[in-house]
């Protein structure tokens, strides 16, 4: 990640749960479906890749203000609101990797589903490979096929999903904040799959819109 940035980056620890976006409006819908559409087409029709790998880096570079102010109002199981919880994602992990790595491989380990196969993280992945990962997932959206990518993320929430309130539930007696924390990551993560897995459905019969 580069050590500096163009301005000042808003980055998810605690407060991840709470990214929600400016107030919902006809006229900011309007604009987050058409900036979403006018943007994957354009990285679509980039042969060279370079246009994806220019948004793969955006939040680095800018942080999620600009994106949020864009998408984070449109619905939930929309083109603009499965591209923003990619970027929520996205940032978290590559901003405190080392736990959504301790979440996924608790998950992976608890989960009784073949989730952790459909996501794609190396056993067990290190927190490098999983900001690889969500990196890779992001490619294919850009680059691949986009209904596959959501399940690939809408998997990963799961799993992290199972190492969430695994954890949260070791914690209960001993740290009960750190249980509370782990509980609303999970629940947030838990509609993040449904979202995302409701958005590649829709996208195969050409509704997502």
């Amino acid at each position: 990640m580069p050590e500096q940035f163009h301005r000042p980056v808003r980055r998810p620890s605690a407060a991840f749960d709470n990214l929600v976006g400016p107030a919902d409006s006809t006229e900011a819908v309007r604009i987050a479906h058409e900036t979403a559409s006018a943007l994957l087409t354009r990285a679509r029709d980039d042969s060279t890749g370079e246009s994806t790998e220019r948004l793969i880096a955006f939040t680095a570079e800018n942080g999620i203000d600009d994106i949020a102010e864009l998408w984070a109002s449109a619905p939930a199981v929309s083109l603009p609101g499965a591209l923003w919880r990619l970027y929520l994602l996205q940032l978290a992990i590559h901003t405190d990797s080392q736990t959504s790595a301790l979440l996924y491989e608790r998950g992976r380990v608890e989960l009784a589903s073949a989730d952790a196969v459909v996501a794609g993280a190396p056993v067990p992945a290190s927190p490098q490979e999983l900001v690889a990962l969500i990196d890779t997932i992001l490619r294919g959206v850009f680059q691949g096929d986009f209904s596959v990518a959501l399940d690939r993320a809408a998997a990963f929430c799961r799993v992290q999903v199972s190492g969430a309130t695994h954890l949260a539930d070791d914690y209960e007696t001993t740290e009960p904040a750190r249980a509370t924390e782990l509980t609303t990551r999970a629940r947030r993560l838990h509609l993040y799959a449904g979202d995302l897995s409701a958005a590649a459905g829709l996208w195969r019969v050409g509704e997502l819109n």
